[in-house]
């Protein structure tokens, strides 16, 4: 690369652009439509609707109850997981808690499990017949367990599985808030239990506020723990729409209400985002936190965490361990896994390269010339993060049958979908990359006679190959838990890990399930390596 630049082409001379090359701006442009293509199609499906028939599926009693347990199950879980997770980042955190970095990676643990593992999880271990009932039975006598479909099961799986998620976002802000600002509270003659309620809870609000957002974000999308806890959230509602009355339209009206929902929660957070602001003014300079001493509360703060731990990741684990001992006592065979995983491993690989690649050129457009153009290609690229996977699945779906025959129920259409929904993923990513690339390099490339592309190709990617490699391996991992998108535009006999645990559990067969399930969450693990290592003390 610096013999490249150092002999630049023959003939060459210092190009002056200001804009985007136009080979560029026309990847951005046709790349958006692409992009925008579940959401325009899902818009012209409602289009051709009559307002009366658009009337009669959106006011209908089964449409806004559903609604309304989507929102209510996003509202429910997104409090319980801040009432979990805010004692125990600052519990990890700020105190002196027993070991408290081994409480911290096994707090964040759960977030391996898809939800839809954590659902068959729930359902075997606390559903009717399950194993609790029958450990109950056998020492107590007790012959039926709370009932666990519906609301409560729902609840518990999301809260379970989820909470972690706003966890890591207060733990990174209380790691970050200036020690001074509590120091000076005790110093007043605050305790510091005080000083945590008056001053430190304001200050983490935008942080609850992110991890919230990710807590409903997550539930509102859900497909798989809902259906399997028989809880009429929209999205198991459209998948009764489309399988049980195979109304295709009446699904795409569905699918762009619970969209719709899911931009609502997007632009009230940003809006919120947007009127907060918290800083400090001072010198900047970073000090260790002082330790909270727990004294008598010590004992409660180990059972508080012991208890977290016990439901979100022992259970889970003892529960599939249980499946798959029984399974094999059984003679239940192992050898279409091999396939499984294969065939995951694969669709996830197409799916890691063809979304960083659809990335690389929208981040550089994004980050390197901004524009009213790159702002949009960059909004409709970001707007895969609104859509939930069976939303786009379905919208797919649709598309495919009517116009796209040939790549119906191909991997190419299933990769696009992949692409679609974790794009956001990758560019955030790719974005902090470049943006920590100094622009000077280019400039000097291109000052040798190197036009935009092969600045980009020679200079910009080999820099920033670190954080390409990093969104590759996000995307890697997230593809291999997607279920919805994974379920409906799979080619036939294309079976993978998520699609196999679905198959098994909906039917009951947990046995069947376990394996898999055993091995999808030993390469979600890999996903958390990266995080751990971030939020290692400091």
């Amino acid at each position: 690369m610096i013999g490249d630049l150092l002999n630049p082409p023959r003939g060459a001379r210092p190009s002056q652009q200001a804009g985007p090359p136009r080979s560029l701006r026309l990847i951005g442009v046709v790349l958006a439509a692409l992009l925008a293509l579940p959401l325009l199609y899902l818009l012209l499906r409602a289009a051709e609707m009559g307002p009366s028939d658009l009337a009669a599926i959106l006011l209908r009693p089964r449409t806004v109850d559903a609604l309304w347990n989507s929102v209510r199950l996003a509202a429910a879980t997104t409090l319980t997981t801040t009432l979990i997770a805010v004692p125990a980042a600052w519990l990890t955190t700020r105190t002196d808690l027993p070991a408290r970095r081994l409480w911290l990676i096994l707090l964040v643990l759960p977030l391996v499990f898809p939800s839809f593992v954590g659902g068959y999880v729930v359902v075997s271990a606390l559903g009717p017949r399950g194993m609790m009932q029958g450990w109950l039975e056998t020492l107590f006598g007790i012959q039926r367990l709370p009932e666990i479909y519906g609301f409560p099961g729902a609840l518990l799986t999301m809260t379970l599985f989820t909470y972690p998620y706003t966890l890591l976002s207060v733990r990174a802000a209380l790691q970050g808030l200036d020690p001074a600002l509590e120091e000076s509270a005790r110093s007043l003659g605050l305790t510091a239990w005080q000083s945590f309620f008056r001053l430190t809870m304001p200050l983490l609000r935008p942080a609850i506020v992110a991890g919230g957002l990710l807590v409903a974000l997550y539930t509102l999308s859900d497909f798989g723990a809902v259906s399997l806890l028989q809880y009429d959230a929209l999205p198991r509602v459209i998948l009764v729409q489309l399988t049980a009355s195979l109304n295709r339209g009446g699904a795409a009206i569905l699918s762009l209400l619970l969209a719709i929902v899911t931009l609502i929660v997007l632009i009230f957070e940003a809006r919120s985002a947007a009127r907060t602001r918290y800083y400090s003014v001072g010198s900047g300079a970073k000090r260790r936190h002082s330790r909270v001493a727990l004294g008598k509360w010590r004992g409660i703060a180990l059972t508080f965490c012991a208890t977290v731990v016990g439901w979100a990741l022992v259970m889970p684990l003892a529960v599939l361990l249980f499946w798959l001992i029984r399974g094999l006592r059984a003679g239940e065979p192992m050898r279409a896994l091999w396939s499984l995983t294969a065939n995951s491993l694969y669709a996830s690989g197409l799916a890691a390269l063809a979304t960083t690649l659809v990335a690389l050129p929208i981040a550089f457009l994004v980050v390197r010339y901004p524009s009213l153009l790159s702002r949009v290609v960059g909004r409709v690229a970001y707007m895969g993060y609104g859509l939930p996977g069976i939303v786009v699945a379905l919208a797919l779906i649709s598309f495919g049958a009517t116009y796209a025959t040939p790549l119906y129920q191909t991997l190419v259409m299933l990769v696009f979908a992949y692409v679609v929904r974790f794009l956001p993923q990758a560019l955030g990513t790719v974005e902090s990359a470049l943006q920590q690339l100094s622009p000077r390099v280019e400039d000097a490339a291109r000052s040798l006679g190197y036009g935009p592309l092969q600045v980009l190709g020679r200079v910009t990617l080999p820099l920033a190959r670190n954080g390409i490699a990093s969104a590759a391996a996000l995307i890697f991992l997230t593809t291999m838990k997607e279920l919805p998108a994974t379920l409906f535009l799979s080619p036939l006999g294309f079976r993978t890990l998520a699609t196999r645990i679905w198959d098994t559990t909906s039917e009951g067969f947990f046995a069947q399930g376990a394996a898999p399930a055993l091995v999808l969450v030993f390469f979600s693990a890999f996903s958390l390596l990266p995080i751990l290592v971030a939020t290692r003390e400091r």
